[in-house]
């Protein structure tokens, strides 16, 4: 891992590219608010282990490109499972809706900035491709719902974050142009969608999106190891609100 910050050039970088007028802020939730990718990546071990069966290694890499359908189907042939695909698929989503509702912890300094933030006046809304009941869930847990005045999901829209859809709709709820509105994302393809729509862009590193630092670095406004940072220094802190 790169040292001090991931950050965009140096500890001048929100001053000199984020428009000060920020009048509100988009977060993502998987990877970015949430500590939660990793679900997603040992899923089928999960599954494996609740039914009592070892994985075999490469398991992750195996169901990494496949719907839950696929690898629900992957599961029963090669694992030999007594259960039909949609028994699997049901299974495995409530080991999921348990994370969420009963484990999920939120990624570093995370409450920090979103006290920080509120503090100022900034207008927040959240933009996932997650299951908005079980967002809801897990930031209520955490005790971080209350920032936040909507939850855009990629399903209410109709479109993922490869088009600038939720983005577009979060801003209306803000009321305020893609330029005063700052987006923390920690994927490629989401920060790359936000900064193509006219959006400030924030990045926060994820070990799930560890191949993509180079790239983030060069789309993303800033990028940092943890979101709190991003207040750390007086040229963030003294950010005016329209």
């Amino acid at each position: 891992m790169e040292n001090k910050n991931h950050m965009t050039g140096t500890i001048n970088a929100i001053e000199n590219n984020i428009n000060h007028n920020i009048q509100g802020a988009i977060f993502d939730v998987d990877g970015t608010l949430l500590d939660s990718m990793s679900v997603w990546e040992d899923i089928g071990e999960r599954y494996l282990i609740s039914l009592g069966i070892m994985a075999k290694d490469g398991l992750g890499d195996a169901l990494h490109t496949m719907s839950l359908e696929q690898g629900a189907v992957y599961l029963k042939e090669e694992y030999r499972l007594e259960k039909t695909v949609p028994q699997i698929v049901k299974e495995v989503l409530k080991i999921v809706s348990d994370f969420y509702r009963f484990e999920a912890p939120l990624k570093p300094g995370v409450k920090k900035t979103l006290e920080w933030m509120s503090k100022q006046q900034i207008r927040m809304v959240i933009a996932t491709s997650g299951n908005k009941e079980l967002v809801e869930a897990a930031l209520d847990r955490n005790g971080i719902l209350k920032y936040f005045e909507r939850i855009y999901t990629c399903t209410e829209v109709g479109a993922g974050k490869d088009e600038p859809e939720i983005y577009l709709k979060a801003a209306e709820t803000l009321q305020a142009k893609p330029e005063n509105i700052v987006a923390f994302e920690d994927a490629f393809h989401a920060v790359e969608t936000a900064k193509k729509a006219g959006f400030r862009v924030i990045g926060v590193y994820d070990v799930s999106n560890e191949e993509n630092i180079s790239r983030m670095r060069e789309v993303c406004d800033c990028y940092y190891d943890r979101m709190d940072e991003v207040i750390k220094y007086d040229q963030v802190a003294s950010i005016n609100v329209v």
